[in-house]
C-alpha cells in the first residue's frame, strides 16, 4: 500500500496520471493531423485564393510555414494545441493548395501579410495569435509590426528581427557566406540545374530534409502541386540585399508579446541575428534556444517547441 500510495504522489507531483487498461486491450492511437483537419479557403486580395487547414476550437492560432514547406509543418504543434485552440496552419501563395499568381510582384510583402489577414477575416476572427516559420516568420515580424490590431501574440521560429537580419548581412561574414543560397536564388531560374544547393530544384530535393519518410511523401505530394518559380519569388522580391541601409528608424516596435525559437545548428540564419531584438519589441520578449535543432526548429524540437508554446499562451491567457 505505501509503495503504491508513493507512486500515485509521483505521477500527481509530476503532472502525469495514467489508467491502466484492461489486459488484451490495445490503445488507438489518433490519426494523423493530415486526415483530420478541415479545410477552408479565403480570398485575399487581387482574388488570390489562400488555403489552410484547421483543428481544435478556442482563440485562434495562425501557423505560417517557409521555404521549402507547406501547412503540415505544424502537425506537432497543430495536435497538441488544438486542445485549447483553434490552430489554423496555411499554405503561403505559390505552395500547395493555394493560388500561384505569376510574376514576381504578386510576392511582396505587403501582399502576404494580406493573406493572413484574409485567413483571419474569413475565420469570422478579429485577433489571432500569429505564429510564422522562416519566410513565415518574416511574414510574422512585418504583420505584428503593420497590422497590430489584429496581432494577440507573436511566436517566431528561426527568423531574426528583420534588423537584425539586415545588421548581420551587413557585417557578418559568417552570415554573408550562409547567405549565399539567397543570392543564388535571387539571381537564377527554378530550371538551372544547379539552383539549389548545387542540385535541380525538383519536388523530391525539397523534400530531402524531411526525416520521417512517411512525412516525406506528402511534401513531395505537396511540392509537386506547388510552383517553383513562386517559392524563388519570395527571395527575389523580399530578401534584404547584402548592403542594405538600416531600417532600425523606419519599423514600428512590435506591441504584442513576442516568443521566440532558435535552432543552433541553423546553417542558413545566424543565431547572432537575436541580439537587440528587445529593442525592438515594446512588451515581453522570451527566446528559446535549441543547441541540437537546425534550422527546421518545430520538427528537429518538436517537444521543446509544442510544449513550451502551450505553457506561453497559456500564461498569457490566464493574465
Amino acid at each position: 500500500m505505501k509503495r503504491w500510495f508513493r507512486l500515485l504522489c509521483a505521477a500527481v507531483a509530476g503532472g502525469i496520471l495514467a489508467t491502466s487498461a484492461p489486459v488484451g486491450a490495445t490503445t488507438e492511437q489518433p490519426a494523423d493531423v493530415f486526415d483530420r483537419v478541415t479545410h477552408a479557403t479565403a480570398i485575399s486580395e487581387g482574388g488570390v485564393k489562400i488555403h489552410y487547414a484547421s483543428l481544435g476550437k478556442g482563440p485562434l492560432v495562425v501557423m505560417i510555414h517557409g521555404f521549402p514547406d507547406f501547412w503540415y509543418s505544424w502537425r506537432h504543434q497543430m495536435e497538441a494545441l488544438s486542445q485549447s485552440f483553434q490552430v489554423v496552419a496555411i499554405d503561403q501563395r505559390g505552395y500547395n493548395l493555394s493560388d500561384q499568381p505569376k510574376g514576381v510582384e504578386h510576392y511582396d510583402m505587403k501582399l502576404l501579410v494580406a493573406d493572413v489577414a484574409a485567413v483571419i477575416r474569413h475565420i469570422g476572427r478579429e485577433r489571432a495569435t500569429i505564429v510564422g516559420h522562416d519566410w513565415g516568420g518574416m511574414v510574422a515580424w512585418q504583420f505584428a509590426m503593420h497590422v497590430p490590431q489584429m496581432t494577440e501574440h507573436l511566436v517566431i521560429l528561426n527568423l531574426p528581427h528583420p534588423n537584425g537580419l539586415t545588421r548581420e548581412l551587413r557585417n557578418n561574414a559568417e552570415q554573408k557566406k550562409n547567405s549565399a543560397y539567397a543570392r543564388t536564388f535571387q539571381e537564377k531560374a527554378p530550371a538551372d540545374p544547379t539552383v539549389f544547393f548545387g542540385r535541380p530544384m525538383t519536388a523530391e530535393n525539397l523534400a530531402g530534409w524531411v526525416r520521417d519518410p512517411a512525412a516525406r511523401k506528402r511534401y513531395v505530394d505537396a511540392f509537386n502541386r506547388s510552383d517553383f518559380e513562386a517559392m524563388l519569388n519570395y527571395y527575389k522580391r523580399n530578401y534584404p540585399s547584402a548592403d542594405a541601409p538600416p531600417t532600425a528608424s523606419d519599423l514600428p516596435k512590435v506591441q504584442a508579446p513576442v516568443l521566440m525559437f532558435h535552432g543552433l545548428r541553423d546553417t542558413a540564419l545566424h543565431s547572432d541575428g537575436l541580439s537587440g531584438t528587445w529593442n525592438w519589441v515594446a512588451k515581453d520578449l522570451t527566446i528559446v534556444t535549441a543547441p541540437e535543432a537546425g534550422h527546421f526548429v518545430q520538427q528537429d524540437a518538436a517537444d521543446l517547441v509544442t510544449t513550451t508554446m502551450k505553457w506561453w499562451l497559456a500564461s498569457r491567457a490566464s493574465r
